[in-house]
């Protein structure tokens, strides 16, 4: 009788076991989601694109962003560890960015597989194109055109169209560690972000003032990225977006906080950033052609 037990007992153990290791062999339903998404996109944009200049490929692209909801928070969703997120059903000022951007390439270079797509991502949102962990995430986003300039994907032209220096001390993560969960429970994260901080400080950074970004639109064009400056101390950038131009004016293509999805803004770029006491300028990353 008690061997028959133990049996029994054995075999449930098993059933348990099966079931589990089923059940997690399953992937994600919404990371399931997310890659039918991405693929449907890869596969709906026409040919013909390929042959506009990378600029305006970035706007075509952005447009059909229009409408998005504005999702905050979605990289830092599994603190515990730094993953390759793909989310384009809901997006942030960066990530809007990041998807136009990567789309954009994909576009001309012909690639329309979910592979392309994850390399991609991967090389432009992480620090020499490789996710190393947290503090390899680009998280400034001066940094993430540093680094992207380096890997020959923009180029920083702030300083060629009038830029000044922004002259400002870039410590606000670590400044701030308690609202950052990977900062607050790791030592060593912290240690690395302020080396990253450290590192960028090192750098001269550019701005064109709030007041004095009109004065540079007519060298300002379509797809061009735009990084606002913060007036918040050690912060270097508030929000990001693209230059959109239409019938003689300068528009931001961007993923508002405020109305919560993606759009281009009603007013133009120099009136926009000037309505918020908290925007002080703008830094410009053009990006380069794909050969």
């Amino acid at each position: 009788m008690k061997f028959i037990n133990r049996a029994v007992s054995f075999q449930a153990f098993l059933l348990i076991f099966l079931l589990f290791s089923s059940a997690n062999s399953f992937s994600n339903p919404a990371d399931d989601y997310e890659k039918m998404k991405c693929q449907k996109k890869l596969k709906s944009f026409d040919a013909s694109l390929k042959q506009l200049p990378i600029n305006e490929v970035m706007a075509e692209v952005g447009k059909t962003f229009m409408g998005t909801p504005y999702v905050a928070g979605t990289l830092d969703e599994n603190p515990n560890s730094e993953e390759l997120t793909v989310y384009i059903s809901g997006l942030d000022c960066v990530t809007f960015v990041e998807n136009s951007l990567i789309f954009s390439r994909l576009i001309k270079t012909g690639r329309t597989d979910f592979d392309s797509y994850k390399s991609e991502l991967e090389h432009i949102r992480y620090r020499n194109g490789k996710n190393t962990g947290y503090s390899s995430r680009l998280h400034y986003f001066t940094d993430w055109i540093y680094d992207n300039e380096k890997k020959g994907i923009v180029k920083d032209i702030t300083a060629e169209i009038g830029g000044v220096s922004l002259g400002k001390n870039i410590s606000f993560m670590t400044s701030h560690r308690d609202s950052y969960k990977q900062l607050k429970k790791s030592d060593q994260l912290f240690s690395e972000m302020s080396e990253v901080e450290s590192n960028i400080n090192n750098r001269d950074i550019y701005y064109i003032p709030a007041d004095n970004i009109s004065s540079v639109y007519d060298k300002l064009q379509t797809g061009d990225i735009v990084g606002i400056t913060s007036s918040l101390d050690g912060l270097d950038i508030a929000h990001t977006g693209m230059v959109y131009k239409e019938g003689g004016k300068t528009y931001l293509m961007h993923a508002s906080l405020k109305d919560k999805k993606v759009e281009i803004s009603s007013v133009e770029l120099q009136d926009y950033i000037e309505g918020n006491s908290k925007q002080t300028g703008i830094v410009v990353a053009r990006v380069i052609e794909v050969n």
